[in-house]
């Protein structure tokens, strides 16, 4: 799909901005990042996508102190609610990786996604892993990723962390409640072994549309204890 094409069809379905990076500022660039390949190359027809959405009150919980990941952490630029993981395209038979390219995110480029995603080197290694699978340039894997991203609605997971016996569902149920369209298959969760809240993951069709996740993408089930860390 051309990226023109492509482009217009998002905005289509794009809603209100709702921003999870309070307080965040763009630089002006951030330093180029070299990304090596830890697995194999996999090519393969893309039949979907899934959108990985980190919480990140959970994540910096054991990093709060670390200089990699101040930007996230620290509250020095901004709290940060959901942050892009990444926009990963699927096949019929896992997903394709580490496609070959020689086309590299510029220092602008990279630090225009650093309110949605706040670490240079988590968007370079997401370009370079999965967006080179789906899109020509780091350009359009960019603009397409954060047409998605900021089309959500955010739902209030404060006030639902205080719920009590809170389970999976109940989050899938307030993110559908916020977000025409959507429905509970499509929602997946990944939660930790204590049953801590690390991921929601957004699985889309071929066209952008959300689409039932697999087994293995939705993750625990509607009755499954959920835990929310409010990062406190």
């Amino acid at each position: 799909m051309r990226a023109a094409a492509l482009g217009l069809m998002l905005l289509s379905c794009a809603g209100p901005l709702a921003a999870q990076a309070y307080q965040c500022r763009v630089p002006a660039t951030a330093p180029l990042q070299e990304i090596r390949p830890d697995g194999p190359i996999r090519t393969a027809p893309v039949t979907g996508y899934v959108m990985a959405l980190s919480w990140s009150p959970e994540f910096c919980k054991p990093r709060l102190e670390q200089r990699s990941h101040a930007r996230q952490c620290s509250r020095r630029a901004g709290r940060f609610g959901f942050v892009l993981h990444g926009l990963w395209p699927q096949s019929a038979r896992g997903w394709p990786q580490w496609c070959p390219t020689s086309a590299r995110p510029t220092g602008a480029q990279l630090a225009g996604q650093l309110c949605r995603s706040p670490s240079a080197r988590l968007v370079a290694r997401q370009w370079a892993k999965h967006g080179a699978c789906m899109a020509r340039t780091p350009r359009t894997y960019f603009r397409v990723s954060n047409i998605l991203f900021d089309s959500l609605r955010w739902p209030d997971l404060d006030r639902l962390s205080r719920k009590e016996a809170l389970t999976a569902g109940d989050l899938r149920e307030v993110f559908v409640a916020a977000n025409r369209g959507w429905r509970k298959e499509a929602v997946g969760i990944v939660s930790n072994e204590r049953g801590w809240l690390e991921e929601v993951r957004l699985c889309y069709d071929r066209r952008f549309r959300p689409t039932a996740c697999d087994a293995q993408r939705f993750g625990p089930s509607d009755d499954a204890a959920l835990n929310i860390w409010r990062g406190l």
